[in-house]
């Protein structure tokens, strides 16, 4: 099924409830011209087929789990390796490859679809049957909001996120000539499987520095091979569900900014994008064509008890709100 929001501003987002996905988001530039800035496809179908998490909400853990293995209250679980040597967004067949069902809401100043999943105990090896919601609500001030909510039955890990990958300048080129700030003074270092070290570093005088509004391609140049690292948000005095991020195409004039309740934020460069997938409108979507900030709790969490927990228990409720809001700078 796929449910198209609008609003009065010209907004449209489409969702299918494949995988709890954003197929597509559509918003004005400066001159008031619509234009795509999420990377998928133009055929529902092809979503069901193999991609690179295209707008999807990755569970039942977001991100990866070292080794595919986690200790909980004694016990230790196994997971699918789907990303070796680590278990990537929740295994072999994660929320992004099931169908959920769905309600259509709407009030005065919002349009939305809240989509329900029920993972059985056990299932990719996560203990506790899981129901998780996730609710898109498209409002009056160009609002994207994304709200999540899981209970379960038993004792377990989870964290979710939402995988769009965004081009604000509508894919005429690569996300180097986007404006970047993430409000973030440090980051998780990790190891060459991208596992958190458990080691907290500073963003000051390095490559990941994105305090004030930067423009990727001069910090990208100062990297291995771009980005894919969980950026630690600056949540305290701040409300709960504060800014993490604003992007900003200087050519289109679109912008976009962040909120959320989550502790972290993963940057992800496409790094892996290499031409061979060919989406929207015929768009081949090169390395560097989007670019993806997953709000989420940080990486292999499960292994380290400094990092904010992911553990829920029964009687519990899992809660989450990311809010995207779309704008454009002045002509």
């Amino acid at each position: 099924m796929l449910f198209t929001l609008k609003n009065t501003e010209g907004t449209e987002v489409a969702i299918t409830n494949y995988g709890a996905t954003i197929t597509s988001i559509k918003t004005k530039d400066k001159n008031g011209k619509p234009g795509q800035i999420v990377c998928g496809f133009d055929n529902i179908e092809d979503f069901q087929g193999n991609h690179p998490f295209f707008g999807v909400v990755c569970g039942r853990y977001a991100n990866r789990i070292a080794k595919g293995k986690f200790t909980l209250e004694g016990k230790e679980y196994t997971l699918a390796i789907n990303n070796a040597p680590n278990t990537l967004h929740g295994g072999n067949k994660g929320f992004d490859k099931v169908v959920w069902s769905f309600e259509v809401v709407e009030s005065a100043q919002a349009v939305g679809v809240k989509l329900t999943y029920v993972s059985k105990d056990m299932e990719e090896g996560y203990p506790g049957t899981l129901t998780a919601t996730v609710t898109y609500l498209l409002n009056e001030n160009n609002e994207l909001q994304i709200h999540y909510t899981a209970k379960t039955d038993k004792t377990t890990v989870v964290n979710l996120t939402n995988h769009a990958y965004y081009n604000l300048g509508g894919f005429a080129g690569e996300i180097t000539d986007h404006l970047l700030q993430i409000n973030a003074n440090s980051y998780t270092e990790t190891d060459s499987t991208s596992i958190p070290t458990g080691k907290i570093i500073e963003l000051a005088g390095t490559a990941y520095d994105f305090r004030e509004l930067t423009l990727i391609g001069d910090r990208i140049k100062g990297t291995t091979n771009g980005y894919d690292d969980n950026f630690i948000l600056n949540k305290a005095g701040q409300p709960a569900c504060s800014f993490a991020a604003k992007v900003v195409h200087p050519g289109t004039g679109r912008t976009m900014e962040v909120y959320t309740t989550e502790p972290g934020v993963q940057f992800y460069s496409a790094n892996y994008l290499d031409g061979t997938i060919k989406g929207h409108d015929g768009v081949v979507y090169k390395k560097r064509f989007a670019l993806c900030l997953e709000t989420q709790h940080f990486p292999d969490s499960p292994n380290h008890a400094h990092f904010p927990t992911t553990v829920l228990k029964p009687g519990e409720t899992y809660t989450q709100t990311t809010i995207h809001k779309f704008g454009v700078t002045e002509k």
